[in-house]
């Protein structure tokens, strides 16, 4: 490890700093810490984030954004936590999370795709039915 990764890696971070890195709230931060998703260490009123904790609060972003649940989130990164063997059983499971849920967004997306095919056709008939109308007022 460089001298410039491992001063980056003991940087602790306040809560600004974390939200302006990663374009959250300091809301969003304490949610996190609430859930036990996040733990900065508390001087006084200060909550500072360490290297693990932006390693985490990037992984449960990346999670919500794939819409794991807050509890898939939580096994994964608790999972990660522990050394050695099970950073495969770790790797496995995500890849089970990710995939059940690739599958549940394509449902949506087909669900989605046949309810937009439905409205255009019906957007198209109110178009025809209105022409109708324009015409026979003429």
């Amino acid at each position: 490890m460089t001298p410039a990764e491992k001063t980056q890696r003991d940087e602790l971070l306040t809560i600004r700093e974390m939200c302006e890195a990663f374009d959250v709230t300091p809301r969003t931060l304490r949610f996190y810490e609430a859930k036990e998703l996040l733990s900065p260490i508390r001087r006084g009123t200060a909550r500072l984030f360490t290297y693990r904790d932006r390693a985490r609060l990037k992984l449960i972003l990346r999670g919500k954004r794939f819409g794991f649940s807050l509890e898939d989130i939580r096994q994964l990164l608790d999972m990660y936590d522990r050394e050695g063997r099970q950073q495969e059983a770790q790797l496995r499971r995500t890849y089970e999370v990710a995939a059940e849920r690739l599958a549940q967004m394509e449902r949506q997306r087909a669900e989605l795709d046949e309810a937009i095919a439905e409205l255009k056709e019906q957007m198209d008939w109110g178009a025809g039915v209105l022409a109708a109308f324009r015409k026979a007022a003429e």
